[in-house]
């Protein structure tokens, strides 16, 4: 029975109705869902009572989908065909992954628009598996709170570009999920704590995820959240402490060419090792490989310190960066949110307190409370409560604008702009009787349009033939409140316009999106038809068992010709379980009952007659 839900006078969109929204942080080691409840923002657990969703997806030899706990406990075993960490290859190409892919187990495909995973179910691109991820944490929130989304907001890495961005949506398409809003990790973060604490000035909330890393400067005040600037590494994360682990463990053992099943054995372990090192001194590392070698290493904190500290250093140099482009020193800064399960790390703790010379704020748990702010963003957004309560204003992570002529990258739109935002600029023709013009929108602080990203293409036509310089053309740059781009632009004599909402020239096109979420709703079917069938199939082999069983104890009961008929019933349902689908199993599973009801009624005299021997009539 459905409970009803009571809302304050003002916190509802309608009377006597909630709208079920969530926060979604999809991470790369782990994700949540969050919801507000009461008032307050919670993370969902699933039936195990575990909040955490590890990011990780098995395409199984049976043709199942495995996602979180499951697939992680396959992955040692099954490298090629389990998926983690696809956060650092959604929105990106295999040439950017660069160093990176020389340790991950992957079977790569050669698409240049897009990166492409060979598994035993096909190819599946970072799009795809993200999409599984989430469509697990959609079905965890519907689950607990009893009816369908309304929506969700989906936290992004602030230094996420427009593809990445794009492709976070486009998975999310495909998992079902409306998208309220794409927002900054570090945003949400500042949301939960200013929310939570009252909190009130300058702030710089530090996130160190398994992937990525992300440094946004936020001014609190009341009812306002405002990015004064942010920064960060897309590819830079746990995962590099875990690789520089794993590295000094091969050199310490003399190990190299290790098959994909050892190397995700020992990337575990060290993964293990690093976050005991947390809490203690020394941690050990054993396993034992494919070849049956017996790896056994110690390592101290102080060793691991050692190893990993230029990555930590790597991490401050965008804060710097931030402080610079905020206009803000260190002594002005009011506290420091640590996000993200790395920043457990003790010496990612003491830089950062070294730093800034305060002790950084730890009350809110670094793993949830990215959830916990999206979900507040999305109670707001769903029309659950009035949104001139508190006002969000967040900022675009890199510059965006368009190549001019010789190559030059003009930008449009600078970094740091706050969102939603719009601007316009004039361009001219460079050659004589210029009738077209083609604009490339690019993304990037570089002067070069070949240092820069290049995000889409489209051509303005029907300019009126002019000496050079003479046309007026007027490009328009919007950016809304999820950090996506469209571009126009307008011939100012004539009116003549072209535009194009910007996606990514090598990410995946409308068609491929629509072709997957066919897919995806005919591998719907395909599930609900295979689910039917292993049920009929279950309930069959409990018909036939139970009538062999009889058959061995009471035959006798039967003639010849009895018995020679129910033994054909069982060899059909037989096959029918081997290669029949839901339908005609359950008609051999039909058929062979009724075949069955006269030996069953005899087998009932038999035993009635069993239970009254020897007994007089006043005993019973």
């Amino acid at each position: 029975m459905a409970l009803l839900q009571i809302s304050e006078p003002g916190m509802s969109a309608a009377p006597h109705q909630h709208r079920l929204a969530v926060g979604i942080d999809l991470g790369t080691t782990n994700s949540l869902v969050a919801t507000v409840k009461s008032g307050s923002a919670v993370c969902l657990p699933d039936e195990a009572g575990r909040k955490t969703l590890p990011s990780v997806v098995r395409y199984a030899p049976d043709g199942a989908v495995e996602v979180g706990y499951a697939a992680l406990k396959a992955q040692k075993a099954d490298p090629i065909n389990t998926i983690s960490s696809a956060k650092r290859l959604i929105g990106r190409t295999l040439s950017d992954l660069q160093q990176d892919s020389h340790y991950l187990p992957y079977r790569f495909g050669d698409n240049g628009r897009v990166i492409e995973l060979n598994t035993r179910q096909g190819v599946k691109t970072p799009i795809e598996v993200s999409a599984e991820v989430l469509k697990t944490l959609k079905a965890r929130a519907e689950e607990s709170l009893g009816g369908a989304l309304t929506g969700a907001v989906i936290t992004v890495p602030a230094y996420f570009d427009d593809a990445q961005r794009q492709a976070t949506k486009d998975a999310a398409r495909l998992a079902g999920l409306n998208v309220l809003r794409l927002l900054n990790e570090p945003t949400a973060a500042a949301i939960a704590y200013g929310l939570d604490n009252g909190s009130e000035g300058t702030f710089v909330v530090y996130d160190l995820g398994g992937g990525t890393f992300d440094v946004s400067v936020l001014q609190l005040t009341r009812g306002l959240f405002q990015v004064k600037a942010t920064g960060g590494n897309s590819a830079l994360g746990g995962d590099d402490f875990d690789h520089r682990l794993f590295c000094w463990l091969l050199e310490q053992n003399g190990l190299s060419q290790l098959n994909e099943q050892d190397s995700q054995l020992l990337l575990a372990q060290t993964r293990a090792a690093k976050e005991a090192l947390t809490a203690a001194e020394r941690a050990t590392v054993h396993a034992t490989l494919s070849d049956g070698r017996a790896i056994q290493t110690d390592i101290t904190r102080q060793e691991f310190h050692n190893l990993t500290w230029h990555l930590v250093q790597k991490t401050i140099e965008p804060v710097k960066q931030a402080l610079k482009d905020a206009g803000v020193t260190k002594g002005e800064i009011k506290g420091v949110i640590m996000v993200g399960g790395s920043t457990r790390m003790l010496h990612v703790q003491q830089a950062v307190g070294s730093f800034f010379g305060q002790t950084p704020l730890n009350n809110l748990n670094p793993d949830e409370v990215v959830a916990l702010g999206a979900a507040i963003q999305a109670n707001v957004l769903a029309g659950n409560k009035a949104d001139d309560d508190w006002l969000l204003l967040d900022v675009t992570p890199l510059s965006l604008g368009l190549e001019t002529y010789g190559g030059l990258a003009e930008k449009i739109i600078p970094r740091n702009s706050t969102l939603p935002t719009a601007r316009a600029q004039d361009f001219t023709t460079f050659k004589d009787g210029q009738t077209a013009m083609t604009i490339h929108v690019v993304q990037g602080e570089r002067e070069l349009v070949s240092n820069c990203r290049s995000l889409a293409k489209f051509t303005l036509r029907g300019i009126p033939p002019m000496v050079a310089g003479a046309a007026r053309i007027r490009v328009t740059f919007q950016v809304d409140a999820d950090g996506l781009l469209s571009v126009s632009a307008q011939e100012q004599s004539t009116g003549v316009q072209a535009q194009i909402e910007v996606k990514p020239s090598y990410g995946l096109d409308d068609d491929t999106i629509t072709q997957m979420l066919k897919d995806s709703m005919s591998n719907a079917a395909e599930d609900m038809a295979a689910r039917a069938r292993a049920e009929a199939v279950v309930e069959a082999e409990s018909l036939v068992a139970a009538v062999e069983a009889a058959l061995d104890l009471d035959g006798d009961l039967l003639t010849d010709d009895e018995a020679a008929a129910i033994r054909t019933d069982i060899t059909a349902l037989k096959t029918q379980m081997d290669s029949g689908s839901a339908e005609t199993v359950r008609a051999a599973t039909t058929a062979l009952s009724h075949s069955t009801d006269p030996f069953a009624a005899k087998r009932m005299n038999r035993n009635i007659q069993r239970a009254l021997m020897g007994q007089s009539v006043d005993s019973i």
